[in-house]
């Protein structure tokens, strides 16, 4: 296998893109400049859309993955992550993203979320942020690895930083929700660093990063 070089980011989410480089530049040694690995993103390589008709985190992961993959002809990775919600049996899951019906909108997921919960008792809000993180490389190699970052849900938004679900999630041990965390802090702790750092660590434990 070739050295690891230059990968593709499978992503068109400018909150997670903005995640997941900073946490490769971690892992992997890139840093935008002079990188040890250049990332380069499917919106920047114009790569079509990929239905994610996968049930879990980890096929729809692979999905955006082989697909950059195969298209480019570059190493790509991907993630699929979302909110596990204890009480909801684990929803809204993969349907994070979408869960008032609408794609990325952020407000009304947030909005949509907390009126389910109104009645749900603080004991009885914890929740979960998960990410499946994969590696496809053309030569057919697939590797994935998950993180989770582990809290409970406020009653009302707090904090300006971070997307999605961030602003009602109190992470376990913090007195600040996720939205309320520098990027670089969340950055150490949240369930994609948990996910990239893993399989950065399987990268370089394959040989995949330096091409043995």
């Amino acid at each position: 296998m070739t050295p690891l070089t230059e990968v593709v980011l499978a992503t068109r989410n400018e909150g997670k893109r903005a995640e997941l480089e900073a946490l490769l530049a971690l892992t992997l040694g890139t840093d935008g400049g002079d990188a040890a690995v250049r990332v380069r993103s499917a919106a920047e390589l114009g790569l079509p859309d990929v239905v994610e008709d996968g049930v879990t985190f980890e096929e729809n992961a692979l999905l955006k993955a082989r697909s950059a993959a195969r298209i480019t002809g570059l190493p790509a990775m991907a993630d699929d992550s979302g909110l596990a919600v204890e009480v909801l049996g684990g929803a809204p899951g993969i349907f994070s993203a979408r869960w008032s019906g609408t794609h990325g909108d952020d407000a009304a997921n947030n909005a949509l979320l907390l009126a389910q919960l109104a009645d749900v008792p603080d004991a009885h809000r914890g929740a979960a942020f998960v990410c499946a993180a994969a590696y496809v490389h053309p030569d057919g190699t697939e590797i994935v690895c998950h993180g989770r970052f582990r809290g409970r849900l406020l009653r009302a938004p707090r904090g300006e930083n971070g997307f999605g679900y961030d602003p009602l999630f109190l992470p376990d041990g913090e007195e600040r929700t996720a939205a309320e965390l520098a990027p670089e802090e969340k950055n150490r702790i949240s369930h994609r660093a948990l996910a990239f750092r893993a399989l950065a660590d399987r990268l370089r434990t394959s040989g995949a990063a330096d091409g043995r």
